[in-house]
């Protein structure tokens, strides 16, 4: 089967999914991609500009798969001539009606931000079946709907919801598991234990807990060193700044890595990741940190749950900031890591993710009905 894959932010961990679907995948998949920058832009007229990059192609495509960064209506409309009879599928990695908005951000000021969220619900409307990257996403934008219709003066459309569960699904992003085995270190174990970042350097992600939490560990004589690594955004909160000068006796590494080896080698020595994030829909830095035999440190809300066998959600998991603390204490003295890394691998490694998506895609080129997949924890 031919497949038409249009990814509006083609960087970061989009264009990890959309190429390794492309490699994994047994179908042949052409990638129209854009430069991942400037997402309000990419939202509003990315579809135009994969549109040309469409009609350019010299094959017609069995089926069209589009994630959520561009609008797939406004891509429909300009292609109709030759794509009214092609099923189309959307992929979900994040969604604008329950994403946290920066406190920067002047958009819900002026009352400009449920656009970017109708455009995503748009795309789910627009397609004939909508893929989630986890359980955890697919729930809250298909729960938070109600109320976001309802913001609007008449004529709410609510019956469309139901449209949409109907035609939605779970997708988990992959994880290239013979790629990071490959960087796997043969040191040996810290004898210090070292501690993580690997996330975006942005709000969201709370590097303000996550940073406090270690100057107080310091300031009590727990022993830790520090690798920080993520792209940095074009504001980066001040405590990145605090942290570099307070902590700077206990960083190894300090800033992004300069390409993929080096960035997975940096997983490898690392023994515990403790993550603060407020927002995520799947957290692949995450996954693949897990892989690399790093011991996770996880709020017990968001996408998180479902990467963790329950037996060991006790001890991996916090409700509070203050447990944090103390949960963090702990595994930073604990010398026994859990057994993860097969839990991944059966979970979200490549040949299963596309095993999955090889399924989904042939009944739906086929208009076939896609069967409810049953997703546990």
């Amino acid at each position: 089967m031919r497949i038409i894959l249009l990814e509006g932010f083609y960087s970061g961990s989009h264009r990890q999914w959309a190429d390794g679907l492309k490699k994994y995948s047994q179908h042949e998949i052409t990638i129209l991609s854009l430069p991942g920058r400037f997402w309000k832009w990419r939202m509003h007229g990315g579809a135009i500009s994969l549109a040309n990059q469409y009609k350019d192609l010299a094959f017609r495509p069995d089926l069209i798969l589009a994630t959520d960064m561009i609008d797939v209506s406004v891509f429909l409309a300009l292609t109709r001539r030759s794509t009214a009879d092609i099923p189309v599928i959307v992929y979900f990695h994040e969604n604008q009606l329950t994403y946290p908005w920066s406190p920067t951000d002047q958009d819900p000021e002026l009352k400009r931000d449920l656009h970017y969220a109708f455009i995503n619900y748009q795309n789910a409307l627009s397609a004939d079946h909508v893929l989630f990257n986890s359980k955890y996403h697919q729930d809250s934008f298909h729960d938070s709907l109600p109320e976001f219709l309802k913001k609007y003066p008449d004529h709410h459309n609510l019956d469309t919801i139901n449209q949409i569960k109907s035609r939605s699904s779970i997708l988990p992003v992959g994880v290239d598991c013979k790629e990071l085995d490959k960087y796997a270190s043969e040191e040996e174990a810290n004898e210090i234990p070292h501690i993580l970042w690997n996330h975006r350097w942005e709000y969201d992600k709370d590097p303000q807990l996550f940073f406090e939490t270690l100057f107080a560990l310091k300031d009590s004589g727990v022993d830790f060193k520090l690798i920080v690594l993520g792209a940095k955004s074009g504001k980066q909160p001040p405590i990145f700044a605090q942290a570099k000068q307070k902590l700077r006796d206990q960083i190894v590494h300090w800033g992004f890595a300069p390409d993929r080896a080096s960035y997975i080698q940096w997983l490898w020595r690392a023994d515990v990741l403790p993550v603060t994030a407020r927002q995520e829909f799947f957290g692949i830095s995450v996954v693949e940190a897990i892989f690399c035999n790093t011991t996770p440190l996880l709020p017990k809300r968001l996408s998180y749950p479902e990467h963790i066998p329950l037996y060991w959600q006790k001890e991996l998991f916090y409700d509070s900031d203050a447990e944090f603390s103390t949960q963090l204490t702990h595994l930073l003295t604990k010398k026994a890591k859990p057994e993860l890394r097969s839990r991944i691998a059966e979970k979200y490694g490549w040949p299963v993710v596309t095993a999955l998506f090889d399924a989904i895609t042939e009944r739906k080129a086929k208009n076939s009905v896609i069967p409810k997949i049953r997703y546990n924890i």
